[in-house]
């Protein structure tokens, strides 16, 4: 079919507006610790608080299937519009760890009405070529996660408070080129009904329960690591005494994922999405073991390695994605992603929370360690499913 051009480059910086909201709280942690009086581990509590969001989000906006009642890319803007309010209403909010965990949660909850609804968009432009999509659409969420803390990494002279009028802005931006110049697709579809009572019968197909598994083992280690990482360059910044602008290797480490999202989609074509993210899996949790001994590296050595773990552990979510719609079965198509997405971020609030409660007895060296079993399981679990092809 004829399209115009622009549709898929809007939709990708919608999604990339739109999911910079994510880790504004975390970029401007170390500014608040300092002016409100945070607790010494507030960047687990603020993590987790989106995450839980996100499940309730994606929970309630799935039961009243208000993308399906709805068009999708109304429901986008209006969830960008009120996720850009409540993460600005941080420059007016008392300054206490309550006002800020209840405001990351509410972005939380409204980021389920961009990130998936962005999916769903794009599905209504590209019934051919999706999975390239999709791809796309992720790596759009990787720059988006990182992109506040590129924000931060323009100076000391840019103030917590302009990292986060400037990430609200850019979302309110994605979200008003998307409604104004992004019609409802041709091959809009619609999603069916969600049903938590199929949990089940979902989970009784055992090529559905090894994707999932390995979806979950991949979220274990996904968003912790993301999390940590300005920890983790600080704690070798400390020890090796090297000089590292954190904001700015933060943004690449996270933000080169990208890479692995869309050389993963062009491999999956020739090695299947099991093999990839098998592969992708394999040398993310590699990297996991060694990362205690990262910190007697060279720095070269030391961001070389970072970049290889940037690219492998996101590189294998849209291809885990893609396993798991493919096993779901087919009548309950709907219920089964919701449930797993759902279940996935509830993984990553109980990795966050347990790194963080953990890290003043290991120490930021060995705090990656807890990540090793995400990998395992998530390896064990595709194994499973490709010898059942």
């Amino acid at each position: 079919m004829n399209r115009p051009a622009y549709i898929l480059p809007i939709i990708i910086y919608a999604q990339f507006a739109g999911t910079s909201l994510w880790f504004a709280g975390n970029a401007i942690i170390p500014d608040l610790q300092q002016s409100w009086t945070l607790p010494e581990h507030s960047t687990g509590y603020v993590t987790s608080a989106v995450q839980l969001g996100f499940i309730v989000g994606t929970l309630v906006f799935a039961y009243l299937a208000l993308a399906d009642r709805f068009s999708p890319r109304k429901v986008f803007f209006s969830c960008s519009m009120i996720a850009a309010i409540s993460n600005s209403a941080l420059l007016v909010a008392p300054e206490e760890i309550t006002a800020l965990l209840i405001l990351r949660f509410v972005t939380g909850f409204f980021l389920a009405g961009i990130y998936p609804v962005g999916m769903k968009i794009a599905a209504s432009w590209y019934e051919q070529g999706l999975g390239r999509a999709l791809g796309y659409l992720v790596g759009a969420l990787v720059l988006g996660t990182a992109f506040p803390h590129l924000i931060r990494s323009l100076g000391a002279e840019i103030s917590w408070q302009q990292v986060i009028l400037g990430v609200s802005l850019v979302a309110v931006s994605g979200g008003l080129l998307l409604l104004l110049l992004v019609p409802d697709g041709p091959f809009l579809p619609k999603g069916s009904p969600f049903n938590a009572q199929v949990l089940g019968l979902i989970f009784r197909s055992k090529k559905f329960r090894a994707s999932a598994l390995g979806y979950f083992g991949h979220m274990w280690e996904l968003y912790t690591l993301w999390a940590f990482i300005p920890l983790f360059l600080l704690g070798y910044s400390i020890q090796s005494d090297e000089s590292i602008n954190i904001p700015i290797w933060s943004f690449i480490t996270i933000g080169v994922g990208f890479v692995g999202c869309a050389v993963g989609g062009l491999m999956s074509v020739k090695l299947g999405s099991a093999k990839v993210a098998s592969i992708q899996l394999l040398i993310s949790g590699v990297c996991c073991v060694l990362s205690p001994f990262l910190f007697e590296a060279e720095w070269p050595i030391f961001m070389l390695f970072m970049l290889i773990w940037g690219v492998t552990v996101i590189g294998d979510s849209p291809q885990l994605s893609t396993l798991i719609a493919q096993n779901a079965p087919r009548e309950y198509v709907g219920s089964a992603l919701t449930i797993v997405n759902s279940i996935g971020f509830l993984v990553t609030v109980l990795s966050i929370q347990l790194t963080s409660s953990l890290l003043p007895v290991l120490g930021v060296q060995f705090i990656f360690w807890l990540l090793i079993p995400g990998p395992v399981l998530g390896l064990i679990a595709l194994r499973s499913s490709r010898e059942e092809v």
